[in-house]
């Protein structure tokens, strides 16, 4: 199967901000143990901070054959409209993901505006959050 897997804004600085709430392990490495679990699969990796290239990117996954993106929108998740029409408008199924577990954290992120747009939401798992997107695409 063929995945893509979208991170959004500030997590480039995964494993150098908030240790606490998203762990020690930089970006890089968490792809490279997502793509060691999934090695059977076709997994490509991308992240931007800028909200125009994120909906660039899920506009063109719709044309490159992938059975499904896991979409980390970080804190656009919780005002991108842009985003949320993007996602609206492709056939590929969108899995949204967060590391942490953004209902026991501040009050602005209990919200999502992409979630019902989304296939699903899976959250508080760290990397493992991931993982679980990709699978619940195998089911």
């Amino acid at each position: 199967m063929k995945f893509l897997v979208i991170n959004g804004v500030n997590l480039n600085m995964t494993g150098v901000r908030e240790k606490d709430v998203y762990g020690a392990k930089t970006l890089d490495e968490i792809n490279a143990e997502i793509a060691a679990h999934f090695k059977a699969d076709k997994i490509e990796f991308y992240q931007s901070n800028i909200e125009g290239e994120l909906c660039a990117k899920i506009q063109s996954a719709a044309k490159g054959g992938y059975d499904g993106i896991v979409l980390n929108a970080g804190a656009f998740t919780h005002y991108s409209y842009a985003i949320r029409d993007a996602i609206a408008a492709i056939q590929t199924p969108v899995v949204e993901v967060h590391m942490s577990n953004v209902h026991a954290r501040e009050e602005f992120r209990h919200k999502s505006v992409i979630s019902e747009v989304c296939r699903g939401v899976i959250c508080g798992f760290n990397k493992n959050s991931y993982i679980l997107a990709i699978e619940s695409f195998k089911l």
